[in-house]
């Protein structure tokens, strides 16, 4: 209904409601519109259908989990990645890893792989019986250093998790079965943030700055927040829209791409590739390189198990899903089996957008699997969807600005706000609205929407960073609660608010007035779209005011190395 609905609005809008006395704005705006749409299109087929893998028992033997050998047991490496951390963070995942519930003929060995090379890190390794591994050099960063450990370990599988993954002690029990299927590469599991801020109720809130009165207030700031209490996940970082329904829904065609921490992998698959790649590059450099220096010694090209980028996850899982030959697919395990800690700063906030964004469009610039052969049609448009969500930077600032254009112009790009319009128009959203309210199964979509408001201005500096020649970078997001400086992190946010909010005063003055084009539907169609504009930035700065307690903050970070029965109440 909704695409029916969404096609006959468009036809309309095309058709009939264009402005020909500003028919440049009339076109930009509807040309975004289209493009909204479009992109709508692809987020439906992302998630049309779910289809879980059936679950299975852990391989006892070599043969059950398609591995060469007929005797010895399978081996399971862990290793977890660290840079600059401390050991107080990274301990209790190295107690986590240690409690593993380990299945029949299953040997497990753990591996810290300190990136900083400091001796804490090596004390606390010996401490808890794993292997240490450091290097030099960092180059590669994180897949540098999982290459690193590759070349150090021989697991069958092996488990990739972030300092501050703490494994839940049946990740293995949970896993290990999907590698049943020989052509299973890897198998992603969900991330959980436990230690997403709950906040408080905003009665209580109030009472603690302004006393009865701002008490009195709390369903005002409940519906300019979006939130039901003050303080509740600050920074947008729920995921489980995008892991219950996106990644989910991606698996009934394989298509579910590697996040990194929290997944497992065939040892395998990823050399098998690492070895491809390698051999194409090397015939392409020599081919380049022997025609322009034919006397001079060629380079050698570097073995790269996960590709050296900053999204060395989603580009090594476009890699494996593009080679047809071998057929690898992935597995989306639902259920959570890790939880780990989420960002709790702007800075943090901040970077982590940026090198997500960075990374995505450097991959669709540079080596866009959507224009390449190999890959499967159906595996193409799930990674279209995700190319198409960052895209949206190019088109999103338009409807994000209309309004504000509109008010202070008078322009508009309706040729008049007719029945007509609120007849097609109203219908379109409504029933759009329903489809992803039923779609996302009950999750919180208000915070999906704000996060890609909020994340405009970053989006657009990484692409203009892309296009000028310029590498992401590859910071680990800091873990640390306290940080300052959240104000520079949200100033174009702050001067789109006040142009925002100077449009809308503008244009009531000018209706106020009787001036031409501020018609009373005009002026309430704007304001509104306007209002809920603000309000989607608004949820940012609202993170730029929050501060953690650093008691409650250094509490969570500290837990995790338990093994108490709170694992079987994480969200599924």
């Amino acid at each position: 209904m909704s695409v029916a609905i969404g096609l006959w609005y468009l036809v309309w809008r095309w058709g009939t409601s264009l402005n020909p006395d500003a028919w440049w704005f009339s076109v930009i705006v509807a040309s975004a519109e289209t493009l909204f749409f479009l992109g709508t299109l692809l987020f439906f087929y992302d998630i049309w259908r779910e289809q879980d893998t059936p679950q299975r028992l852990p391989p006892s033997t070599r043969n059950e989990a398609q591995l060469d050998g007929e005797h010895g047991p399978i081996g399971v490496d862990v290793f977890i990645t660290t840079y600059d951390e401390e050991c107080a963070l990274v301990a209790p995942s190295i107690v986590a890893a240690n409690n593993l519930i380990v299945p029949d003929n299953i040997a497990v060995r753990v591996y810290l792989l300190d990136d900083g090379n400091r001796t804490g890190m090596a004390k606390i390794a010996k401490e808890f019986g794993v292997t240490y591994l450091s290097r030099d050099t960092n180059l590669g960063f994180k897949a540098g250093n999982l290459r690193n450990a590759l070349f150090q370990s021989r697991g069958d599988f092996v488990v990739i998790c972030d300092a501050d993954t703490r494994l839940f002690p049946t990740f293995l029990q949970n896993t290990l079965g999907y590698f049943r299927d020989p052509k299973a590469a890897w198998v992603q599991t969900p991330h959980w943030f436990y230690d997403i801020p709950e906040g408080e109720r905003w009665e209580h809130w109030g009472a603690r700055h302004g006393g009865r009165f701002l008490a009195k207030c709390s369903y005002f700031f409940r519906f300019v927040s979006g939130k039901l209490r003050a303080g509740a996940d600050p920074f947008l970082s729920d995921p489980r829209v995008f892991f219950d329904v996106i990644q989910r829904r991606r698996n009934r065609h394989g298509a579910s791409f590697c996040c990194g921490a929290g997944s497992i992998h065939r040892r395998e698959a990823v050399f098998e590739q690492a070895m491809k790649r390698k051999a194409r590059d090397t015939r392409a450099l020599a081919q380049n390189f022997g025609d322009s220096s034919p006397s001079a010694a060629m380079p050698c090209v570097p073995l790269e198990p996960y590709r050296f980028h900053v999204s060395e996850d989603i580009y090594t899982s476009i890699l494996m899903h593009a080679d047809r030959e071998s057929n690898w697919i992935s597995v989306y395990h639902p259920n959570v089996e890790a939880r780990m800690l989420s960002p709790w700063s702007m800075k943090a906030w901040a970077s982590q957008k940026l090198k997500y964004a960075g990374g995505t469009f450097d991959i669709m610039l540079r080596d866009n699997p959507i224009f390449q052969r190999g890959m499967r049609w159906q595996i193409k448009l799930h990674y279209a969807a995700t190319f198409g969500s960052y895209l949206s930077v190019l088109w999103a600032p338009v409807l994000l600005l209309a309004p504000a254009f509109a008010l202070v112009t008078g322009l508009s790009p309706i040729a008049a706000f007719t029945p007509a319009f609120f007849a097609h128009f109203l219908p379109a959203i409504l029933v759009s609205e329903l489809a992803i309210l039923a779609a996302c199964k009950g999750h919180d979509i208000g915070a999906g929407r704000a996060l890609g408001m909020a994340s405009l201005p970053i989006n657009l500096r990484a692409l203009s960073l892309v296009l000028r020649g310029k590498k992401p970078q590859f910071p680990p997001t800091s873990k640390k609660p306290g940080e300052s400086e959240g104000w520079r992190y949200i100033r174009a946010h702050l001067v789109l608010l006040g142009v925002l909010a100077f449009a809308g005063v503008f244009g009531c003055v000018q209706g106020l007035w009787g001036e031409a084009g501020y018609g009373t539907s005009m002026l309430w169609v704007n304001l509104f779209w306007l209002a809920w504009n603000m309000s989607l930035l608004g949820r940012l700065a609202l993170a730029a005011l929050w501060r953690p307690d650093i008691a409650i903050a250094a509490a969570q970070i500290s837990k995790g190395s338990e093994t108490s029965d709170d694992f079987d109440t994480a969200p599924v």
